[in-house]
């Protein structure tokens, strides 16, 4: 029986997609659920799995754009699995032995092994010369004076060394990605607002709590959770900043949908935690560690990516001091992290060494005012800066359910 295989469809809105990578080749026996293919869509990178086992024949190839429910590969289940057979030796070739000249070898140059007078000797450590690099002309190869003052040092040439391009074509993903950015800087009127936060706080009931968090929870207690937290409470004190734009309307929700920005081995992706209203801290640990690990191994669903009410992205996994985050439309706001670093601040006139955090908010000023946003900033700064009383309510172990 041949089965047709087809594009099945990874969300309501997507009507194309693209091979990215066959993973088995043409004439290649499958197994049931086996990965053959990665799929670009406009949204994310998935696998293909085989719906049943045998030989597989390619309908399309890498790079071609197919629609939703076209035939990419067939599959013939009535092929039986081919038994496994021993790798064939490669057989060697015999390599010629070198002749022995049987010519007295011609007479070459002689150049010196590192020996110099005492006057080229200086002469060449003035110049930061090796003598084993300058060819002599005295008695056996010798570097004289005149070899030394002659001698120039290599400096390089400006020509003469590698300029090889290459090139490749970007994944739908990423074309998507590109014309989303440059839609938001073309549509919307985005404007960013910074403030600093002192992370000592934050460290530490880290350091109190996180083996006892850890330990009793199995995910580790990290910033994402005070950070998404305090975004809630945020976007609560100042709803502007969880809405967005619909044409004359604006749309504003009574839930947090919060998008976590991260890195895939596909690129950029923004799994979705879907009510963190409703979360604790170890809510919204496990769920940031499952979205995670569900980009990474590139698992991650459309639907997971879909929707989402405001941003939290952070750069300073990656050493950004300081950084313009862009919207993530359609929404009105995003939420920029950045590096902790030990900073000099004032604290009740003396100068003292704190923890210190770059934010940023960038948010859509045609329905954002400047008073909202730094408002909200400001929220979140307070909420950062005294987590046990905000936050927790001051039971911290409640809050952290120990």
């Amino acid at each position: 029986m041949i089965l047709e295989m087809k594009v099945p469809s990874p969300g309501e809105s997507i009507k194309e997609v693209e091979i990215a990578t066959w993973l088995v080749e043409d004439g290649d026996y499958v197994e049931k659920d086996q990965a053959i293919a990665e799929v670009d869509s406009d949204k994310a990178t998935l696998e293909l799995p085989a719906e049943e086992s045998g030989i597989i024949t390619l309908k399309a190839e890498e790079g071609d754009a197919v629609a939703v429910g076209a035939v990419v590969c067939l599959i013939d289940t009535s092929a039986e699995k081919p038994e496994g057979s021993a790798p064939k030796e490669e057989k060697k070739e015999d390599v010629p032995k070198a002749e022995t000249p049987k010519t007295p070898v011609a007479e070459t140059k002689t150049y010196a092994t590192g020996t110099a007078s005492p006057a080229a000797k200086k002469i060449l450590a003035e110049k930061g010369m090796d003598a084993g690099a300058i060819s002599g002309t005295g008695k056996d190869g010798r570097v004289t004076k005149e070899d030394a003052i002659q001698a120039v040092p290599s400096m390089g040439t400006p020509t003469g060394g590698n300029r090889g391009t290459s090139r490749s074509k970007m994944s739908m993903l990423r074309r998507k990605v590109a014309e989303r950015l440059v839609e938001v800087k073309n549509t919307t009127a985005m404007l960013t607002t910074f403030n600093e936060v002192d992370m000592s706080p934050i460290f530490a009931l880290r350091n109190e709590y996180k083996e006892t968090f850890k330990a009793k929870h199995g995910v580790g207690l990290g910033f994402m959770s005070f950070f998404t937290l305090a975004v809630v409470r945020a976007l609560e004190m100042y709803p502007a900043v969880n809405s967005m734009m619909d044409g004359k309307e604006m749309i504003s929700y009574d839930f947090a949908d919060i998008s976590i920005a991260v890195s895939g081995p596909k690129g950029l992706m923004v799994p979705v935690i879907r009510n963190a209203e409703n979360l604790s801290f170890r809510g919204v640990e496990a769920e940031v560690k499952r979205l995670a690990l569900r980009a990474r191994d590139g698992q991650i669903t459309v639907d997971e990516m879909t929707g989402g009410t405001f941003t939290i992205t952070n750069g300073g996994v990656f050493g950004s001091m300081l950084s313009t985050p862009i919207i993530n439309p359609p929404q009105s706001g995003i939420l920029g992290m950045h590096n902790i670093v030990e900073r000099p601040v004032a604290i009740d006139g003396k100068v003292e060494i704190r923890p210190i955090m770059y934010v940023a908010l960038s948010y859509d000023h045609r329905i954002i005012d400047g008073k909202e946003s730094v408002g909200f900033l400001v929220a979140v700064k307070e909420a950062l800066e005294n987590p046990t009383e905000i936050l927790m309510n001051n039971n911290v172990k409640k809050a952290l359910e120990l």
